[in-house]
């Protein structure tokens, strides 16, 4: 259902406007999965001449805004952000809020697909290697078949000419969505350097979502997601790419998120 406030403002008022909190100084946007839904396929129906940028902030994304500032006023900048994971809802609960939905882009993008398969969107995938991504595509085209594949690209881009000229591809193409999967900083800040210069409605930061969908990772069973340790699965799966951000970051979190709310 779309909220009534979605109908008449814009997104720099929808962001103000929203029930929100703040975790390490970033500004999370409170919402259900259908209210971000509805927010987002607002945004596409009213094909504004800007894009929006849509990113989902986790106990390693705000650890790296902790130590990055420029990275933090970017994420803060972002026209919506969703709280994912056990570690914002651990901080919003010190701070007596309650998270309505755990809003991870691994779930959301394929229920907002799902949700979504009669309106007749287009997107567009950038990030990962050239193989995972053209994997990830043609897992994309066959299970999401209401939507078009505009086109997609891994996410090796090394230099500005080459930015510069995906961006022209995707411009192109006129994608309803570009998902960006480069992981986190990267992935936001390439959205924020280029979103004046893309002719895309919606930009997303998604994170691994392409490696799920190519099949290199899997999901954990639904029983170890619904207590919220997802994180487990991942650490299991690839020990060595996420011991330091588990076994080292969250704890590391968890320290900067109590004496954040001490020191209030």
């Amino acid at each position: 259902m779309v909220l009534p406030i979605m109908t008449t403002l814009m997104p720099a008022a929808i962001r103000t406007e929203l029930p929100q909190f703040s975790v390490l100084g970033v500004r999370i946007h409170n919402v259900t999965r259908q209210e971000a839904i509805a927010m987002v396929e607002e945004i596409i129906d009213r094909r504004d001449d800007r894009a929006a940028g849509v990113f989902f902030v986790n106990a390693h994304t705000l650890n790296v805004a902790t130590a990055d500032l420029s990275y933090r006023a970017m994420l803060n900048d972002a026209d919506l952000v969703f709280a994912d994971g056990t570690g914002v809802r651990w901080a919003a609960r010190l701070q007596g809020v309650r998270i309505h939905e755990n809003l991870t882009g691994t779930d959301f993008i394929p229920a907002w697909f799902q949700a979504t398969l009669d309106r007749g969107h287009s997107c567009f995938l950038l990030g990962a290697d050239p193989l995972t991504i053209e994997l990830a595509a043609d897992f994309a085209r066959r299970t999401f078949p209401g939507w078009r594949l505009s086109g997609y690209h891994d996410g090796y881009l090394t230099d500005d000419v080459m930015d510069g000229v995906t961006v022209d591809m995707i411009n192109a193409a006129k994608p309803d969505v570009l998902l960006v999967g480069m992981g986190n900083p990267l992935q936001e800040k390439w959205i924020h350097r280029y979103l004046p210069e893309l002719r895309v409605p919606v930009c997303m930061g998604v994170g691994g979502l392409f490696d799920y969908w190519a099949g290199n990772v899997s999901r954990s069973p639904s029983w170890l997601r619904r207590l919220g340790h997802e994180w487990l699965w991942r650490l299991l799966q690839e020990p060595r790419r996420m011991a330091h951000r588990y076994l080292i970051g969250n704890p590391a979190f968890l320290g900067r998120v109590l004496r954040e709310r001490w020191r209030s």
